[in-house]
């Protein structure tokens, strides 16, 4: 069995066609599916699903998948941790966040370059069951999601802020001069909330019951704040928003965000990475910084 039959795999189970898995790995698609076929051959064990087309993995695949998403994580860690011992701590370290942590990422991931300069980043904005999946998968290092409101498996993690909850509101809008609302008085408001399908959905459905309001019915859903943001600028309706975006208003927009209040609701939301040892040197570079952050007061500029 080598690494590169197991890279075939993933690359498989990933695009979902042998073509693009083929692209992806940088090699034929013969070459690719002699690989494979050599792996089956190994194994003693059908793991591909083959007709015309791709069709996908067999029970037996499957389990090997999570297997050699489980060994190449292990082998890029080894190359990683020899690396860094000649070279210096260097990577491509993978951050997978939910919308609403995105605007306190730069609070973290610029002390993490200044300190490692060799490392590079990328930035996905994710749902927390993306995020699991991805630390599952090995296609992510880092996820930064709540941790007290469906917490995730098989994870370590750090708490970093306690998310609240505002209505962005401007200028002409029905509460425009408000400075505190509560949950029930917004209840019957025209309303910008993401979709169902986000976690920060539920929690502002769950906040409405506990007022003992219904939830609303929104007059749009998305799944970018920055649509809800755009929508409230133009004077469409109002929107709830976690606090850390209120941070990225422009001063001169006319935008404001009133704090939300009975209940007074607060998530946590922190650093996961997968519970395994040793930890990968990238995400425990990165959960150091985030430590020292947190201690400083990371809190106070979400």
């Amino acid at each position: 069995m080598l690494v590169q039959q197991l890279t075939y795999l993933a690359a498989l189970a990933r695009e979902q066609h042998f073509g693009r898995a083929a692209e992806a790995c940088h090699v034929t698609q013969p070459t690719l599916s002699a690989g494979l076929r050599r792996l089956e051959s190994d194994l003693g064990l059908r793991l591909v699903e083959r007709g015309r087309r791709y069709e996908g993995l067999t029970p037996e695949g499957e389990r090997m998948l999570a297997w050699a998403h489980r060994i190449l994580a292990d082998v890029d860690g080894l190359q990683r941790d020899l690396g860094a011992m000649t070279e210096g701590l260097a990577g491509r370290l993978r951050i997978g966040a939910i919308p609403t942590a995105l605007p306190i990422v730069s609070l973290l991931t610029g002390p993490l370059r200044a300190r490692h300069p060799g490392i590079d980043l990328a930035i996905t904005s994710t749902t927390s069951r993306g995020i699991e999946e991805g630390l599952t998968r090995s296609e992510l290092d880092i996820g930064l999601t709540y941790l007290d409101n469906e917490p995730l498996r098989d994870v370590r993690s750090l708490p970093l802020y306690r998310e609240r909850y505002a209505l962005l509101t401007g200028p002409g809008a029905p509460h425009a001069d408000a400075t505190t609302l509560t949950w029930a008085q917004v209840s019957g408001t025209p309303l910008c909330l993401l979709e169902p399908s986000m976690q920060h959905r539920r929690i502002v459905d769950g906040a409405f019951r506990e007022a003992g309001a219904p939830p609303p019915r929104p007059l749009l859903e998305t799944n970018s704040i920055t649509a809800l943001v755009a929508h409230v600028r133009d004077g469409v309706a109002e929107a709830i928003v976690a606090d850390t975006w209120l941070r990225l208003l422009d001063a001169g927009s006319g935008l404001r965000g009133v704090p939300l209040v009975e209940p007074d609701v607060r998530r946590t939301v922190g650093a996961v990475w997968l519970d395994r040892d040793p930890e990968p040197l990238l995400a425990r570079a990165f959960v150091a910084v985030a430590s020292e952050e947190r201690a400083a007061g990371l809190e106070r500029h979400s």
